[in-house]
């Protein structure tokens, strides 16, 4: 697909981007194949500028948040973006050459070979709950396989977006990479850009927006969404160690992840335990008040703060039991929110219709194992899947009986930050994926080459028909068709 130039003197509204966009596309033309050398510094470059920066974003996301902690900023945010360019750079080189393929035995001695080929101007939609993170590995993904790219950040951070921009303006021009964010008044007119690929991250609701305004230009999507990831823990795994974990999956950024654990499934005679455990385990990573803890990050804002508290209440008003991990004051502490564990869930529940996105977990009760995989798969295929076992049939087990974007065993969300491996999604999770291989791939068009031997004589399959070598051929391939059909 070959991007359109936009009219300048008949742009609409933030006609900023659309001129920066015609940049762009105009650069792409001149320089549709950047590189490896070209493609490498880019990546050199915002590795360097990620460490000199990380201290001034780790503050910006904490004033966006009101409080984010500065550790899981750094840990989660840029030592995952850091690790991904570092492993783009080490194998770009490898991804860059053309993959040879075997050609059919009729064209034997020709030669056939894919040529990964950068697509051109990219689209990146950034979530708020990890604004850097999000933005940086499509960046990554982007420039390794050679395109141009326009970052659309959240206009919830805009502390966070002016760093980045600042961070980037450094080191690429905007015919390079270019940052917006809140000032895009209108963020649906983003998409609508008729890139050559968008990478968006954030609910399946927008994913469905995103994915009719890209329909317009045939461009294609990669949409890394969310779900209701479950967390299902074996009746013979330890079952403190599983609540560390699961808790602390729910404690992380708190809650406010994509690949953190929506749900737990518990043994039914074990599930009172686990709550105990849950109540130990946050007592120990963060006190019993959290009010001025560091180390605990703040529900976003107002608004998503009030909805956790109107889903709590409406669990409440239909039976649940809601047991908060610590001393909470929902009018003091306000979005300083611990865990809260909700036992008795049912299926009228909000609880168990949406997707949580914060310190909210229920916990479901199951007695066979048959009866917890049933549970997952009547719902919408989520973005990840969390399984305690250290039984390998029963591990493989569940494996094969279910679908999710991507499994960690025996713990949450490490295979996120493996970035050898691909990151996505499938069904209401998301489509597409990035990272590693997969990432380049996903943002390259894979272009086949058959390249015909000099003396090879293809025009023996050229009319008129009924030759004996293209008989000879008919024959040696198809042999003989059912006379007995009609």
């Amino acid at each position: 697909m070959n991007s359109p130039h936009f009219n300048e003197d008949n742009l609409p509204e933030n006609n900023h981007m659309f001129s920066v966009f015609n940049q762009q596309n105009a650069a792409f033309q001149a320089t549709p194949y950047p590189d490896l050398d070209s493609r490498r510094s880019k990546l050199f470059k915002l590795k360097k500028q990620i460490i000199r920066y990380q201290d001034v974003i780790a503050n910006a996301i904490n004033t966006d948040f009101s409080s984010r902690s500065l550790d899981e900023s750094k840990l989660l945010d840029l030592l995952g973006s850091v690790l991904e360019a570092e492993h783009a750079i080490r194998h770009l080189r490898k991804w860059m050459r053309p993959s040879k393929r075997s050609t059919e035995l009729l064209f034997l001695s020709n030669r056939l070979h894919v040529q990964y080929q950068p697509k051109g101007v990219v689209g990146v939609v950034v979530p708020w709950n990890f604004p850097v993170y999000l933005a940086l590995g499509p960046l990554v993904a982007a420039l390794a396989a050679g395109n141009r790219v326009m970052i659309k950040l959240p206009e919830i951070t805009p502390a966070t977006n002016a760093v980045l921009k600042r961070m980037l303006a450094e080191v690429f021009t905007e015919h390079e990479v270019a940052v917006f964010g809140e000032e895009i008044t209108d963020p649906s007119l983003f998409t609508t850009l008729p890139f050559n690929h968008i990478v968006f991250t954030g609910s399946p609701a927008i994913g469905r927006v995103v994915m009719r305004a890209a329909a317009e230009n045939l461009t294609p999507v990669t949409l890394e969404l969310g779900g209701k990831s479950p967390a299902l823990i074996s009746r013979h795994y330890p079952l403190a160690d599983a609540a560390k974990r699961v808790l602390h999956g729910k404690a992380t950024n708190c809650g406010q992840i994509c690949v953190s654990p929506d749900y737990a499934l518990v043994p039914r005679d074990k599930v009172d335990q686990f709550v105990e455990e849950c109540k130990a385990n946050f007592s120990s990573m963060y006190g019993n008040s959290i009010r001025d803890n560091p180390n605990y990050t703040s529900i976003v804002n107002d608004r998503h703060f009030k909805r956790l508290l109107e889903i709590l209440d409406d669990a409440k008003a239909k039976g649940a039991q809601i047991i908060a991990c610590a001393e909470y004051d929902r009018d003091q502490d306000a979005r300083r929110m611990p865990v809260h564990i909700v036992l008795n869930c049912t299926a009228d529940m909000r609880i168990l219709k949406e997707e949580l996105f914060g310190p909210v977990l229920p916990v479901v009760a199951y007695d066979a194992l048959d009866d917890a995989i049933a549970y997952i798969k009547a719902g919408e295929r989520p973005l990840a899947l969390y399984c305690f076992t250290h039984d390998s049939n029963e591990r493989d087990y569940v494996l094969k009986q279910t679908h999710s974007g991507g499994v960690t065993m025996n713990d949450w969300g490490w295979h996120v930050v493996n970035h050898d491996a691909p990151f996505g999604g499938i069904g209401n999770s998301g489509m597409g994926t990035y990272h590693g291989i997969e990432g380049f791939r996903e943002l390259s068009h894979a272009k086949t080459v058959f390249a015909r031997h000099r003396f090879f004589p293809t025009q023996l399959f050229y009319p008129p028909y009924g030759t004996w070598v293209q008989k000879l051929a008919l024959h040696f391939f198809l042999k003989k068709g059912d006379p007995n059909l009609k």
